[in-house]
């Protein structure tokens, strides 16, 4: 059965190489690589988890398939200027063999929950561009675009234009 639980420091070692396998997976995608060096997370993958887990104003979550650790999510919260919160999802994956059966919708149920118990006013979440499947789960839980990031590489014979 597959469910959602609040990480323990114990897990912090299979987070960190499901940080990894998704990192890998995305870096080829449009975007990816940019990202990865950008946004994603950090080596050592591990102290930033441990961090996140320490500060309450962050939620780490494990989805399993009978107990089996198979994704994670980590989100946390952000003061807006005017004073309201906004929880930002930084982390959400399932390994490619468990997706599909309802353990990324259990991560996302616990994180909509979290963030609504924090009163926060919205949730963000980011998208690669062309990533239709990861769009797609999103707007099921009524994410839906609110900005669009454009880029240009300027590096030298590099006629991409996403980095």
């Amino acid at each position: 059965m597959e469910a959602a639980r609040p990480a323990e420091p114990t897990d912090i070692g299979t987070i960190a190489a499901l940080v990894r396998q998704a990192v890998a997976e995305l870096r080829p995608q449009r975007g990816g690589d940019l990202w990865a060096t950008r946004a994603a997370r950090a080596e050592p993958v591990e102290d930033q988890l441990a961090a996140a887990l320490a500060d309450a104003d962050h939620e780490v979550l494990v989805g399993t398939i009978d107990g089996s650790t198979v994704g994670y999510a980590v989100a946390h919260t952000e003061r807006l200027r005017d004073g309201r919160l906004l929880g930002v999802v930084d982390d959400v994956y399932v390994e490619p063999g468990a997706r599909g059966i309802g353990v990324g919708e259990a991560l996302m149920e616990r994180l909509l929950e979290w963030a609504t118990e924090r009163g926060c006013s919205g949730l963000d979440a980011m998208v690669l561009p062309g990533n239709r499947e990861a769009k797609n789960f999103f707007e099921r839980f009524g994410l839906t675009a609110r900005a669009i990031v454009v880029h240009r590489s300027l590096a030298p014979g590099d006629g991409r234009t996403s980095g």
